[in-house]
Formats: structure tokens, sequence, C-alpha cells
């Protein structure tokens, strides 16, 4: 017998919040693989130089990029409150304007960042030996990042309109599209890192367009694109609301450039090159955490608009429990699988490889609090209070971390790198804590 769709209006039991939530987690997960599958066949094939030049550039590609994903988490949170408050109609203009909004940037940013790449390039530490590879993965990414933006925005659509299965077979299939594309342009063709930005390009089209393409035409799920104006008031919400995601987006990646300046005076090359495995590892193990908010948002935000207070109550607390007990198991699995992990990156090179599992080991530490520290400002997003949740984001993935990144090395050297993240998470859960005190009696989830 078919098992039922679960409904966005349900209470959920732990099982049930599992089911819902899994196709999310893989989704970003699969999605997170883009840049690692690309790592592991420039690392390996390519050289040290180009793997090194591309972790220089990708955080710039992610930033541009990060626009998708605060239309989609801001833009989703409206639509879920929208439904929870049975108008449908709007939640589908609501819908079709993040959309359009999203194609508009994306075409507008991609033509300002391939123009203006290379001095980009210089600004974030690209050596002479690096700066045509800079140049040249930047800008064949580049060519598709308004697919990029789309797939970003529709991972959380998806969950919204009640198809986070759907979502993840269009990741799934963007992700498998991306590694065989991968092996041939760069194992066969020997395109080198021109092939790795290719394959990351059309497996990005086959995660943007398809679902622009399934909304378009009639369907099954909550939503669909509706031909509309585009009206200020919805989208500023969106944006303001949204705000905190792209500003954990550009802080990451403006604090992975700031490990990136430091890791040269420190270590030059190699220590770029172990940031890139540290950030991969990152990714994949981040995406748990991050796959888990998208799932649980709309869901939030429809209990929210419904003003159902005891099924919030239910939401954070079995969100916290599940994201302390993941960062503890996330904690011991980087631990143990560092020195694997390292030799499938950089095993070709003993000092790289000893240099990165001992910095694997120590970032591992930040994994027990960063999901506490994601979920709730997701959980704030969900509230659609960008303010707090902004506020959140800042101080963990900008202030907190800047400041570990500058101080600690001088104190610990280059070890003082690789804990910067997990000093900054310390400071960010007591952030966390103090603003779900703050807030209980506005929002009634305690």
């Amino acid at each position: 017998m078919k098992k039922q769709t679960i409904q966005l209006s349900e209470h959920f039991t732990y099982p049930k919040l599992f089911r819902f939530c899994l196709p999310s987690i893989i989704m970003m997960i699969f999605t997170s693989i883009y840049a690692v599958v690309d790592g592991l066949f420039v690392s390996n094939f390519v050289g040290k130089t180009p793997f090194a030049a591309l972790n220089l550039i990708f955080p710039f590609v992610m930033i541009l990029g990060g626009f998708g994903f605060m239309m989609g988490t801001g833009g989703s949170a409206l639509v879920a409150k929208t439904l929870g408050e049975q108008d449908h109609r709007r939640a589908n203009r609501y819908f079709t304007m993040m959309v359009v909004v999203t194609l508009i940037a994306g075409l507008i940013l991609s033509l300002l960042g391939i123009l203006f790449i290379r001095p980009i390039s210089y600004f974030l530490g690209a050596t002479e030996t690096m700066i045509q590879d800079c140049v040249l993965y930047g800008r064949t990414l580049l060519i598709f990042n308004t697919a990029f933006m789309l797939q970003n925005v529709f991972q959380s659509f998806f969950v919204a309109a009640q198809k986070p299965k759907l979502g993840l077979m269009v990741t799934i299939a963007a992700g498998l599209t991306n590694m065989v594309l991968d092996a041939l342009f760069i194992a066969v063709f020997h395109w080198g890192l021109a092939g790795a930005a290719l394959a990351t390009g059309l497996s990005q089209c086959v995660g943007g367009i398809l679902p622009l393409i399934y909304f378009l035409r009639p369907n099954s799920s909550l939503l669909q694109l509706k031909k509309t104006r585009l009206e200020v008031p919805p989208i500023r919400k969106a944006c303001i609301n949204g705000a905190s995601e792209l500003m954990t987006n550009i802080s990451s990646s403006l604090v992975s450039m700031l490990y990136n300046f430091q890791l040269i005076r420190f270590a030059g090359e190699n220590g770029v090159a172990a940031y890139g495995v540290v950030m991969y590892v990152q990714f994949i193990f981040m995406a748990i955490f991050i796959g888990y908010t998208i799932g649980t948002g709309p869901i939030v935000s429809y209990h929210y608009g419904a003003g159902n207070e005891e099924e919030l109550k239910n939401m954070l607390k079995k969100s916290l429990l599940f994201t302390i007990l993941a960062g503890i198991f996330m904690l011991s699995l980087g631990y143990l699988l560092a020195p694997a992990l390292s030799g499938v990156f950089v095993g070709y090179d003993p000092e790289l490889y000893e240099m990165t599992v001992r910095a694997l080991q120590i970032f591992a530490v930040s994994f027990v609090l960063s999901g506490i520290n994601i979920f709730a400002s997701a959980f704030f997003t969900a509230l659609n209070n960008g303010g707090v949740s902004a506020a959140i984001s800042f101080l963990r993935t900008l202030v907190f971390q800047v400041l570990a990144i500058l101080l600690l090395p001088a104190l610990l050297g280059i070890d003082g790198i690789w804990l910067s993240v997990a000093a900054a998470e310390v400071f960010a859960s007591l952030v966390s804590m103090f603003f779900l005190f703050l807030k209980r009696k506005e929002y009634h989830y305690f």
C-alpha cells in the first residue's frame, strides 16, 4: 500500500519528521557534492596548483549563488505562512515573484562576475601561477550562475509545495550528472579546470531548469507558477527574511577568503589545498543540518501562520535534540575518518597529507555546536523574523569567525586557524540560546 503524503498541517512525531526531512537532507548532501567531486578530480588529475586556484575562487562564486538561497529560504517561509493562512492563490503569486526576481538577479550578477573575475582573483590573493586557473574556472562556472541560483530557490520551494521527494530526485539527477561529466571531461578528455567547471555548470542546469519546467506546468503540488506582476512588499519581506541565509553564505565565503589569505602566509599553497579538503568535509556534514532546516522551515512557517503554538513547541524540542546528537556523532566521525579522507584528496603529497589530517581532526570540534546555531537562525527565518535570524547568522559566520581567525593564529600558529570555527561556534551558541529565551513569550514555543 502506498504511503500517504505527509502534510504540513500534521503533528510531527520523530519518525514522521525524519521521513519528511530526509529527502531535503539527502538533497543538500548531493548539492554539496558538486564542489567535492570537482576538487577530487582536479586534485588527482590536474594538480595541486589548479586545486588551490579552484578553492581560492569558489567562495566568490558561492556568494553570487547565495542570492538564490536567500530568495528560496525567505520566500518559502512567506509562501508557507500564506498556505497556513489558507490563501493558496496569493501563495502562488508570491512564489512566482521569487522565481522571476531570481532570474533577473541571476543574469545581472553573472554578467558582472564574468567581467570582473580577474581583478577579483587578484584581490583574493591569487599568485601569478594561479591567476589563469582562477579566471578560467570562475568565468566558465559563472556562465551557469543563473541556473545555480534557481536550483537554490527550488530546493526550499519543493518542501513548501509538499514535494520534498521530487526535489530529492532532481538533486540526485543533478549530482549524478556532475559526477559522470567530471570523470568524462577531466579523466577522459583531459579538459582540466575548464572541464570541472563545465561539468558543474551543466549539472546545475539539471537542478535549476527541470524544476522551472515542472512548476510552469499544471502539477499535483501546492504551488504553480502563475502570471503575475511584481510587487515590492512581498519581495522586500522575502529578502529581509532570507537575509540571514544570504548573510551566512556571504560571511562563509568572506571568511573562506580570509582563511586562504592567512594560510598563504603561514603555509603557502599547501595550506590553501588543505583548507580545500576541510571545506569539502564541512560542506557534506553541514549539508545534513542545512537540509534538516530546509525540511523543517516550511513546517514551522505553516503552523506559525495557522496559530498552532503546540506544534511550534514540538518542532523546537525535537530539533534541538536532533542537532545535539547529530553534532556529537559528526565530531566522532570527522576525527576517525580524517586520515582516509585526506588520503583520497591529497595522498600523493606526504607533507600536504599530514597537514590535512591534523586540520580535519581539529576542525571536527566545530561540528558539535554548529547544528544548534544553524537551526536557531533558520527557526527564526521560518517564524518570519529575519532580524533575529540575521543577527545570529551575522555574529556566527562573520564577526566571531573573523575575530578568531585574526587572533588565534597569533597565539597557536596554524592550529589556531583550524580551531577558529570551533571557537566561533561556542560564542554563537550563547547568542542562539539568548534569542530563543528572549523571544519565547512572543512566539510561545516554550
